[in-house]
Formats: C-alpha cells, structure tokens, sequence
C-alpha cells in the first residue's frame, strides 16, 4: 500500500451495491480513497459515500494534496458509453489527483437458464453480455491507462465462475465472461511492464441479483462445492484487495467458489 502521506485511489465501477460496495469499504477501512460510479441511483450513492467517510482512517479534515478536496465522491456513468466511461475517469483524476487502483465491477446477464438452447438465442441479451461484460472493461482500461502508468498500478474485472465453467444465469453470460477472461490475459500484456492486469471470478454470491435464483437452486449449488458454503462478497472483496497488493501478479485470474469447479 502507499504510505500514510500518499494513499492509493480507487475507481469501483458499479460500486454502490453488492460486491462493489463491499469492496468500497474495505478499501476505505484500508486507508484508500475511493470513488464509486453508479449508474442512476444517486441517494444510494450519497449514502455510501456517508458511510466510507465513517469507516476511513482519515480525519475530515485530511487532504493530500493541493489539488484534492475529497477523500470519496461518487460519480454518475453509463458504463455502456464509451465516451461516458472516458468521461468517468477524467473525472475521477481531476477529483482526486491520481488514479492508483481501477476494479471494473460492471456487468449484465438476464436469467434464461441453461437447459433450452431455444431460450438462449435471444440476439438482444447476446449485444448487452458482451458490451457489459467485455467491451465495457477494454473501454475502461483504455481510458485509464495513462493514469495507471503514472503510478504503476493495477486493473482489477469481475468475471464468473461461469466464464470457467459453462453455468450461471445464461449460455450468453457464461461465453462473454470466458472472453473477458481471455480480455484480462490479454491486457495484461499490452499494459506491462507498468500496469498489473487480474480478474476474480466468483461463484454465486447472494447479493440482490444472486437473490434471484429460487432457493432450491441456490441450496443445490451450495451442496456442490466443496467447502459446502458460497462465496460471500467478502471473500471476494478481500482477493481484490490482495491483487491490489500483490506486485508480482498480473493475468491471473482467481476462482472463488468454495470448490464448486472441481
């Protein structure tokens, strides 16, 4: 981590609920400055921001340099937008000077289950899969890359145990998770030797969305890891937190599903 005088900044995008806000107040209680991008809820966003600024070891009062004011601030993006996401990150240097730490947290699927292929052609859930959960993530890491140099920092994906596995909510969600797997191996080494390029994918967690799933399923998954529990958001927000750390890995991607892929 960087010292007391200079701590790191972070950008979590979706990063107001789920394991995005998980990991927005472990990184804070981590001594880092963090931004969170939120789609259009703005009160929950204000209300997360509240909440780092309880949780940080810094004072009110604490600035680092002479041209931040903030320690956490929440800004509005449409991470379907290139020139939106383009827009979040000048933003989010302007605001606090420098960018140390990206976690690309966006995502999208639609439940369609995997025992139809009639149910998985729908063309509409295969464009925003793969705009979500692939070109929104080279988008990003494009826009942040100059940044990310200047302080030799790290890119950090949600992917899925799907894009591993063949499973989770749909055929579309589990290719463009495997893609952006491939995406993660791949950044990796067009951003070295400067920027650090990993990715966590987790089983199901039970988040709101995870929530979705009928409780017979979820009991089911449960019983097929081996470890007999799911991986909470976090023990995942905890392995983010150790990419962040960890300066000799790049293009890994950790499985975090209590043995479930076995």
């Amino acid at each position: 981590m960087a010292s007391a005088s200079v701590p790191l900044v972070a950008l979590i995008t979706a990063g107001t609920a789920g394991l995005g806000a998980t990991t927005a107040r472990l990184f804070a209680r981590s001594g880092m400055r963090v931004v969170v991008n939120y789609s259009s809820n703005s009160e929950r966003a204000e209300s997360l921001v509240a909440e780092l600024r309880s949780l940080s070891p810094f004072t009110p009062s604490d600035t680092t340099t002479t041209t931040t004011t903030t320690n956490f601030t929440a800004i509005q993006a449409d991470l379907t937008s290139k020139s939106d996401i383009s827009r979040l990150v000048t933003s989010t240097v302007e605001r606090m000077g420098r960018l140390d730490v990206v976690f690309s947290n966006g995502g999208w699927t639609q439940i369609r289950g995997l025992d139809s292929l009639d149910d998985n052609v729908v063309e509409d859930d295969w464009d925003r899969c793969f705009n979500m959960n692939v070109k929104s993530h080279l988008w990003l890491m494009h826009a942040a890359k100059p940044y990310l140099e200047q302080t030799e920092g790290v890119f950090i994906t949600t992917a899925s145990l799907a894009g591993v596995k063949v499973s989770g909510s749909s055929l579309a969600y589990a290719v463009t998770k495997a893609a952006q797997i491939h995406l993660v191996k791949g950044l990796a080494l067009l951003a070295a030797p400067k920027i650090r390029v990993n990715s966590v994918s987790p089983g199901l967690m039970l988040t709101e969305w995870g929530l979705k799933f009928p409780p017979e399923k979820i009991a089911e998954m449960t019983q097929r890891t081996q470890l007999k529990r799911l991986a909470t958001v976090e023990d995942v927000a905890e392995q983010v937190l150790c990419f962040v750390k960890s300066k000799s890995v790049t293009g890994a991607n950790a499985v975090i599903d209590g043995g479930m892929a076995l």
